[in-house]
């Protein structure tokens, strides 16, 4: 009896089953391969990479009936439902190619700002770091040095809002009397003239993307008059207004295809067409204030031209070129689905939107008990972050808005979250005056980042994945 067990369990070891690589886009490789059950996610890379005769080992993720493979095939696999006879599909995933490491320590506080740091960013080479503060100013801070480079005076109230050009010669800044302007990163001067015609205070910034134009000249703003506002940062006026809101349009986004979303407190997400400001279609569902969106291809358009493995500064005379570069990277996050956008609301779901197609959205992301403060596409656009005043974190896959797990460890609302470039980790900064490091692979907390000692409004990870910025009501910046 006991010889007939042992055998028994030596064949179910040595199981095999049939299986097929297939593509994101649902494209097979290769042929049908008889796979052992306990094989590794590292042998799998290794025949991966064998079947699309890549020159070097490029790391993959490995998901079967969407659970990822981490150990072993068979641990992915549900044993009760198993039925040899069937084709496994294993669908394979291309990971960045740099790794981040994650930021470990807090390597300068630096002081200068007499009130909160309402926002801070990095430039799109990575080379500077800009922030917003109440206290009225902008300052550009040089990143090797760890000290202010510019202060750049001109607002007449506190800085809400900045954004960075995709080419990351310019910044613009938007203040609460509804003003916006713009600051040349290598002096610090004012360009041009300053940009008003808004009637109350603008909630949010979004320059043109630099493969739909490498000039970067046009500047969308949106605002709590209800209105958005295309304008031309080299002549210093409005090309149009859009409206159509009926209250504060809390976010604007510039998309990749042509297309620029508004997200607003009368419940609505609208789309419009860029070249002429006709408006395509509104987005229902949410049944309060829509307070964030974001777009899979957010990262793509934010670096612009910066490849951060062949060109990180984006540098190159040749804007032609590097339009082409960027039109490349927007296709291929773009490639399967078109344009995926995400908003979050003070009614406490996200909605899954194919925005340049349909009306109807794609999911409903129910689970928040609080509003959604602030909504992030992981740069490889294959997860969604989502952040609370329920004090937690939720990620979701980006393409189906599937639940996938919750992230707890802050005690206070989360305010914001920031990806590494690579998609492995995830940065958050919350009202317990805290930030905390969140790793993909295993979901849990990877390092608690303390410091700050109130609460911490702004988080940025630099391009380049090296360094985290963060700001808050301390008045003090931290890296």
């Amino acid at each position: 009896m006991a010889d007939t067990v042992d055998t028994e369990m030596e064949v179910d070891k040595n199981q095999t089953v049939l299986c097929r690589f297939m593509s994101e886009a649902g494209e097979v490789t290769g042929s049908l391969l008889d796979l052992p059950l306990n094989i590794t996610r590292d042998k799998l890379q290794l025949i991966c990479n064998a079947l699309l005769q890549q020159e070097e080992n490029l790391p993959y993720i490995f998901l079967v009936k969407e659970r990822e493979i981490t150990g072993s095939l068979e641990n992915a696999l549900e044993k009760d439902s198993l039925n040899t006879e069937e084709v496994i599909d294993i669908i394979y995933q291309q990971q960045a190619v740099f790794r981040v490491r994650p930021v470990t320590r807090c390597t300068s506080s630096m002081p200068g700002h007499a009130e909160a740091v309402i926002s801070v960013r990095f430039s799109p080479n990575g080379r500077h770091l800009a922030s917003g503060s109440g206290d009225t100013t902008v300052r550009l801070w040089d990143i090797s040095t760890q000290t202010p480079h510019f202060t750049c005076t001109g607002h007449r109230h506190w800085v809400l809002c900045i954004a960075w050009a995709p080419d990351s010669s310019r910044l613009a800044s938007a203040c609460k009397n509804g003003h916006i302007m713009i600051w040349d990163a290598e002096t610090g001067k004012q360009v041009g003239r300053t940009l008003s015609g808004h009637k109350q205070w603008v909630t949010s910034l979004s320059w043109e993307p630099y493969h739909r134009n490498p000039a970067c000249r046009l500047l969308a703003s949106s605002s709590k008059d209800g209105d958005i506002r295309i304008w031309d940062t080299t002549l210093g006026n409005t090309v149009r207004i859009l409206t159509g809101h009926t209250k504060s349009v809390s976010c604007v986004i510039w998309g990749g295809a042509g297309l620029i979303y508004s997200a607003s407190q009368d419940r609505t997400v609208k789309v419009w067409r860029a070249e002429d400001g006709v408006l395509c279609r509104t987005l229902d569902g949410h049944a309060h204030w829509v307070n964030t969106l974001a777009l899979n291809c957010d990262y793509t358009l934010r670096i612009g031209p910066c490849n951060p493995v062949t060109n990180p500064e984006g540098t190159g005379s040749d804007k032609a070129a590097l339009q082409q570069e960027a039109e490349k990277c927007y296709q291929n996050v773009v490639r399967e689905a078109g344009e995926r956008l995400v908003s979050g609301s003070d009614d406490f779901t996200l909605f899954l939107w194919h925005p340049e197609k349909e009306k109807k959205p794609v999911a409903r992301m129910t689970g928040h008990q609080q509003l959604i403060n602030c909504v992030q596409f992981s740069p490889d656009a294959r997860y969604v972050a989502s952040a609370s005043f329920d004090k937690s974190i939720k990620l979701w896959d980006g393409r189906t808005g599937k639940f996938i797990a919750t992230f707890r460890g802050h005690v206070q609302a989360v305010y914001m979250v920031g990806w590494s470039p690579d998609s492995r980790l995830l940065v958050s900064g919350s009202r317990d005056s805290t930030l905390k490091v969140w790793s993909m692979k295993t979901h849990k907390i990877e390092l608690d980042l303390p410091g700050h000692a109130d609460e911490v409004f702004a988080v940025d990870w630099a391009p380049d994945g090296m360094k985290v910025a963060s700001g808050g009501k301390d008045k003090v910046l931290k890296l």
